[in-house]
């Protein structure tokens, strides 16, 4: 098990590398952020001083090494747009808007996926199977911010039932929430139905009936736990998707996490925000999958790691 979880662990700081190296590369491409910070009747000396300033001046690769160099320090460099402020200060602000509402979609998501997944699987080819897939066929097909903006416009505008945009108690976090998770409740709840299904048809399952196990702990405690195996791979990944794809959701709903804050910084060319957004959204992914591969061994005895 250490030694898996030592080569899960170069692996991640490999792909971090990876994408540190192409988000520097991509983030240059939208153009020189010294247009952004200076007026546009700035004169050339102007414009030399700030690159001079910012290290704008030198050869990307060498940019890039000395990016490298200030990470390794624990430094993920100054902002250009709010006015030299550390990166990690801007960060640490707006991270827990963007946990505490991926934390929401993803209660919202496991509280409605596991129970109805477990009920479909049971009801099998009755009109709740169907409703139940049309809901996961609806649930993939729209995109949170579509559905965000229907919520917004019967439940906040029309109804007046939430507020339309803003951080703050239970009542913002509903529509974002809901908007966030639901696409996840589909897929997730298909996986739960799946997995059940073929935990329903196991032998060891229809022995417990046969000694006349009652039908509740049959379905909760001898097939749940075993058809968690193939779910519970998704839903830790939703937990990182959550947190890397509120960006949109967040924009729609002015909600002040790390996805607003990212947007801000690409429309100002804001190189060190980006990138530093990027690598903890990587990060965050990147050890949530090895956290989960671990889990499994804890869930079914039967994984080994080599």
């Amino acid at each position: 098990m250490q030694r898996y979880i030592l080569r899960r662990s170069a692996q991640g700081l490999l792909a971090i590398i990876v994408i540190s190296m192409v988000v520097f590369a991509l983030a240059r491409v939208t153009g020189d952020p010294t247009q952004v910070l200076l007026p546009d009747e700035a004169s050339e000396e102007q414009i030399l001083q700030t690159q001079i300033e910012w290290g704008l001046d030198k050869p990307l690769h060498i940019q890039y090494f000395v990016y490298i160099k200030r990470l390794t320090r624990g430094d993920l460099g100054n902002s250009f747009k709010w006015a030299g402020v550390p990166a990690s200060e801007l960060i640490a602000e707006r991270l827990p808007a963007t946990v505490q509402l991926s934390a929401f979609a993803l209660l919202i998501s496991a509280a409605i996926a596991f129970p109805v997944g477990v009920l479909v699987a049971v009801k099998k080819d009755t009109g709740i199977d169907y409703a139940g897939k049309m809901v996961a066929i609806l649930g993939q097909s729209a995109p949170s911010f579509a559905l965000g903006l229907i919520l917004m416009w019967v439940f906040a505008v029309q109804l007046d039932w939430f507020p339309t945009s803003g951080r703050g108690g239970l009542s913002h976090m509903v529509l974002p929430g809901v908007a966030l998770g639901y696409y996840n409740v589909a897929a997730l709840m298909r996986l739960t139905r799946s997995s059940m299904l073929e935990v329903l048809d196991t032998e060891y399952v229809k022995l417990a009936r046969i000694k006349g196990v009652s039908e509740r702990r049959v379905i909760w405690k001898h097939c749940f736990r075993n058809a968690l195996i193939v779910p519970l791979t998704y839903f830790g990944l939703i937990g990182a998707v959550l947190i890397t794809g509120s960006v949109v959701t967040e924009t729609v709903f002015a909600w002040p996490g790390l996805g607003a804050l990212v947007i801000e910084a690409i429309l100002a060319r804001d190189f060190t925000v980006v990138q530093a957004v990027v690598l903890l959204f990587a990060f965050t992914f990147i050890l949530i999958n090895i956290l989960v591969d671990i889990l499994y061994a804890y869930i079914d005895p039967r994984i080994r790691y080599s």
